[in-house]
């Protein structure tokens, strides 16, 4: 049986996996821990093979009076979490980082591979990179450690971008219809994603996203659709939209463009995608009861 220490108490992400792997309760066992005050550094981390972390900071502010409590959370916390877990003998590290290092998406197609370095354009999107620059190299064979850049993840009770659109979808009758792209992940498949990478014991960089690529107009067209709307999607708008994607930043949330190519995020041994992206919508709002 693997023993996990999800550190972020009540985190989406965390309680998420703990609900997944709950499907095996004779392999796996889940506690968390409150990151929120320093009682954390009392905790004996030894009983553990495994230490995912996702306490942090998840959203983006350019507010220049918190850019220090990005960094103390999501780069200091981070490695500080990393060193003790190392020194206390657990096995792996597992660190949730983001897309969000390579920068903000724009109105042209990009692409992100390996070779791609990463530009951030907020200090959320640094204070993410300087904690995997502050951990990987303490990474040895006895401590493993993993980081996922995963992009806008989703699935219910998910905040962020998604709920936003999903309330959208559900009371307009129609919508801007841009050509944009985007990498997303269901939930699922990224908790499915984490339980392999726990079984196999991974180290290194990883870049799980669904299958498909986004367009948003159709995704909100299918939301719309789960909830028996006939969503209309039209071009009238995209002259007064398309020159301000890159230059406001909801426009460049909502219709930018930013993926990941298909290749960097296979993973060869097992298919940890179990959502197609149409089931994934219909499961969010399904269970949303919406």
């Amino acid at each position: 049986m693997k023993r996990i220490l999800i550190t972020g108490k009540n985190s989406y992400i965390g309680t998420s996996l703990t609900k997944w792997l709950a499907q095996y309760p004779d392999q796996y066992k889940i506690d968390s821990l409150d990151m929120r005050d320093d009682k954390w550094k009392e905790a004996d981390f030894s009983p553990y093979d495994v230490v995912f972390h996702v306490a942090g900071i998840a959203h983006v502010s350019r507010d220049p009076k918190l850019q220090d409590l990005y960094y103390k959370v999501n780069r200091d916390l981070t490695i500080e979490t990393a060193k003790k877990a190392k020194a206390e003998g657990v096995k792996q590290f597992i660190f949730m980082s983001s897309i969000i290092v390579y920068g903000d998406s724009s109105k042209e197609m990009q692409v992100i591979t390996r070779e791609t370095k990463p530009n951030p354009s907020n200090f959320y999107g640094d204070s993410k990179l300087q904690a995997e620059e502050g951990i990987m190299p303490i990474s040895d064979e006895q401590f493993k450690v993993m980081i996922l850049r995963p992009p806008m993840i989703y699935g219910k009770g998910s905040k962020g971008n998604y709920p936003k659109l999903a309330n959208v979808a559900r009371k307009l009758p129609f919508f801007p219809d841009i050509d944009n792209q985007r990498s997303m992940l269901h939930i699922d498949n990224l908790t499915e994603f984490l339980r392999l990478m726990i079984d196999y014991q991974e180290s290194g960089l990883f870049f799980p996203q669904n299958k498909e690529y986004v367009k948003t107009s159709e995704m909100v067209r299918l939301i719309a659709e789960t909830h028996g709307k006939n969503m209309k999607l039209t071009k009238i708008f995209n002259p007064l939209i398309k020159p301000f994607i890159n230059k406001v930043g909801t426009l460049n949330k909502v219709f930018g463009s930013l993926v990941y190519e298909n290749e960097i995020s296979e993973y060869e041994k097992v298919n940890y995608r179990v959502r197609g992206f149409k089931e994934s919508i219909e499961e969010t709002e399904l269970e949303n009861g919406i």
